[in-house]
């Protein structure tokens, strides 16, 4: 096995490349390079595959040659085309007077390649050697990244409006500044970490420092959904870390909330790994030089190590939660990395007496001067997302700031004082394009990475809130659960607070939602806690923590409840959280009123 970098890997649309040994600064370089042939290669495949009339004026323009001549064929015409006109590219070589005596064919096809090549998914990579000792304010190797990542779009945007230009005869008069180079790049650095020896083998991977983003990104999945849970195991399958091809693995480090994870990502799964740094800080060296992380994540593991898709393992030995995710077609969706990494750290909350919370928190500023803290609770669909984005319209009118303290995951501790204070997971939102407001994902669109838009459940990734917020803990005046399934036709009955506090457990450990489309699930379902991502699988320590939890709460005087969002309702996608937030503002706005 060996650790040497290739220069590049194309497979299934997935493009990764070694900026270290794929070096082009002219078009004349690009053109010769050994991946523009293996483009144009795979792309002639298509057409044939496909069908496409073009393949059939290929064939007629360079009659009797096989495929691979037929690329040889097209890449020698457009290497002459990017510096001749096609009447100089006619007298200097008669092979191509056929193709060119139908210039629009010709021009067709550049346009189908360019097309072709930037529905690839496209990561570029620049590995600087030696151990990591952080980043200086003038590191050259982060512009070096930068430049190459803008060098290559601009290389290939003028090597084909050159091409364009000479076959046309004529010059653009509208210039489109596409995204036509690496969709994302990283710069890679191997970093020492402190690890049981069982995954020493992991510290030949390298580990991502920076990344590069050009959004609006987006992103196609073989899968559009997350189903079943993850299963913990007791058994580690130890023997398959040191068989791992780690030249086709990197690491992204994150932070989870304040607990560090390395998450280990094969690279046919790179845009999506990547895509984790909307959502998670990238952890800084200090967090992981020497030190032993709270969390491993190896997501592309290969078939026939342990039974389903996903599995996690609690090394009690080294205190590392460790999860697995094989490399299979149903599990390429961005929602396993979150998901598995949530269920991980949810898992360690508990352990240390932490309340994980399946749900969103946010912090509000009124413009009278009063001000409260909102954990909303719920599964996926359930309407916590929405129903915040709702209260965001409030904001000119009514709120001076609101805070987004997490969107998806946090927890809830017994603070010094006896107080109840909420912690974040996230950075980022992943939403639903269909519950936001119209518009919305649109005002973020430059820094958004979307994921299947054409495709039901489709979802959008975006940066929401500043580290610093979600790792503070700010105490929690209000905790609602998410009801997304009663219609309730009396006004004023979207929010209930209940007295009761054997009751409102008993609603928040029903976990009853009407499932949205997000998971495999239909119809009106359970979950324990709303929460399947390590409540259940650590159900008899979670019901400790929980009943320490609320009985804080009630102690205190946080408000507990429910909110009815009717998410899940026929007609109410946008309404019901609407509705359901203004309900929630004047419920706010009396209790600042009170206080």
């Amino acid at each position: 096995m060996s650790d040497t970098k290739k220069s590049y890997s194309l497979k299934e649309g997935k493009l990764v490349i070694n900026y270290a040994s794929m070096f082009c600064d002219t078009s004349a370089q690009l053109l010769k390079s050994e991946l523009f042939t293996d483009v144009v290669a795979r792309f002639i495949q298509r057409l044939a595959s496909k069908g496409n009339p073009l393949y059939e004026s290929l064939e007629k323009a360079f009659p009797n040659k096989s495929d691979e001549s037929l690329t040889e064929a097209v890449v020698g015409l457009f290497r002459l085309l990017e510096g001749h006109t096609v009447e100089e590219v006619r007298r200097i070589k008669d092979e191509y007077d056929s193709a060119l005596s139908d210039s629009e064919m010709v021009n067709e096809i550049r346009k189908e390649l360019y097309n072709y090549w930037r529905r690839l998914e496209r990561i570029l990579y620049l590995e600087t050697s030696g151990v990591s000792e952080g980043f200086k304010k003038t590191d050259i190797n982060q512009m070096r990244i930068i430049r190459a990542c803008e060098s290559l779009k601009q290389l290939v945007l003028n090597t084909n409006r050159r091409i364009g230009e000479n076959i046309t005869g004529r010059t653009h008069r509208v210039y489109r500044q596409l995204p036509a180079g690496s969709s994302m790049g990283m710069l890679l650095k191997k970093i020492d970490w402190k690890s049981p020896d069982y995954l020493s083998p992991l510290k030949k991977i390298p580990f991502v420092r920076l990344t590069v983003i050009e959004p609006p990104l987006i992103i196609y999945t073989k899968a559009n959904t997350r189903s079943g849970t993850f299963k913990e195991s007791d058994k580690f399958p130890k023997e398959f870390i040191g068989k791992m091809k780690t030249d086709e693995w990197y690491c992204l480090p994150i932070k989870v909330g304040s607990l560090t994870c390395l998450v280990y990502f094969h690279q046919d799964f790179g845009s999506m790994a990547l895509s984790l740094a909307n959502l998670f800080k990238i952890a800084d060296l200090e967090d992981v030089k020497d030190k032993t992380p709270d969390i491993v994540l190896i997501f592309g593991t290969e078939d026939g190590l342990f039974e389903g898709e996903t599995m996690f393992y609690d090394d009690n030995d080294s205190g590392i939660m460790i999860g697995l995710v094989k490399h299979l077609d149903s599990v390429d969706y961005f929602g396993y990395f979150k998901k598995m990494i949530l269920t991980l750290n949810n898992v360690r909350m508990i352990k240390t007496g932490r309340l994980p919370v399946h749900g969103a928190m946010v912090t509000l500023l009124l413009k009278n001067g009063g001000k409260a803290n909102v954990v909303l609770m719920g599964d996926s669909g359930a309407g916590k997302s929405e129903t915040i984005e709702a209260l965001r319209n409030l904001a000119e009118e009514h709120i001076s700031d609101i805070k987004i303290i997490f969107d998806d995951m946090g927890s809830l501790a017994v603070g010094s004082g006896g107080e109840v204070l909420g912690y974040g997971t996230e950075i980022g939102a992943f939403v639903r394009l269909d519950d936001l407001e119209p518009g919305y994902a649109y005002e973020e669109i430059d820094r958004s990475i979307f994921m299947n838009p054409h495709k039901k459940n489709a979802r959008v990734i975006i940066p929401i809130t500043a580290y610093r917020h979600i790792v503070k803990g700010y105490p929690v005046d209000f905790f609602l659960y998410a009801n997304n399934y009663d219609y309730a036709e009396r006004p004023g009955s979207l929010i209930e607070l209940l007295d009761d506090k054997e009751k409102a457990i008993d609603i928040f450990r029903s976990g009853a939602r009407f499932a949205k489309g997000t998971t495999d699930e239909k119809g009106l379902v359970h979950t324990y806690f709303a929460n399947p991502f390590g409540a259940p699988q650590r159900r008899e320590e979670h019901e400790v923590v929980a009943e320490k939890l609320f009985n804080a709460m009630y102690k205190t005087g946080v408000k507990v409840g429910q909110i009815r969002t009717r998410l899940g309702v026929e007609g109410f996608g946008q309404e019901g959280p609407r509705t359901a937030s203004i309900e929630l503002f004047e419920v706010i706005k009396k209790h600042c009123e009170a206080l």
